[in-house]
């Protein structure tokens, strides 16, 4: 019986060996009960407290929402356009000609000419375009056809 707990290896050394005894870990009901209880309570509390930010939330949201709107309606509608804002001129500048063919003011001869064709077959009176329109787009294009002739001959 001195060797009990021992175990003889290969050059008589000796090992200390332990017995395998599996931890208990049944639980009982009332500590089942216990932890449910707690994650429930926990639950709880993080819906009550998402509900009293959301009822926090549209309670601020009201006047701050009536505020927002209020701005909007101030402000005008023209200012979210990409558009030009404004008429015409009394007498077409360089920049508004170069505004009305979509065009840099510094721009060729050939792309004033194309874009003075693209445009007008769009705006042509023949095909239901306004000749005010018409006109104007032809004004443009001779304003900026007068500027790019007198770079050249300069």
């Amino acid at each position: 019986m001195a060797n009990a707990g021992r175990v003889t290896v290969d050059g008589g050394d000796m090992m200390r060996y332990t017995e395998y005894s599996p931890k208990n870990n049944v639980r009982g009901d009332a500590e089942i009960d216990t932890r449910l209880g707690g994650t429930l309570i926990a639950v709880g509390l993080g819906v009550t407290a998402a509900a009293f930010a959301g009822r926090y939330a549209f309670q601020l949201w009201k006047p701050l929402g009536h505020v927002f709107s209020e701005t909007i309606k101030k402000m005008p509608s023209s200012a979210f356009s990409s558009y030009y804002k404004g008429g015409f001129e009394q007498k077409m500048s360089k920049r508004e000609a170069s505004l009305v063919l979509g065009i840099s003011p510094g721009s060729t001869n050939a792309k004033v000419r194309d874009a003075h064709r693209r445009i007008m077959v769009l705006n042509h009176p023949d095909k239901g375009g306004s000749p005010y329109l018409a006109a104007k787009i032809n004004e443009a294009k001779d304003i900026l056809d007068k500027e790019t002739r007198g770079d050249l001959h300069c």
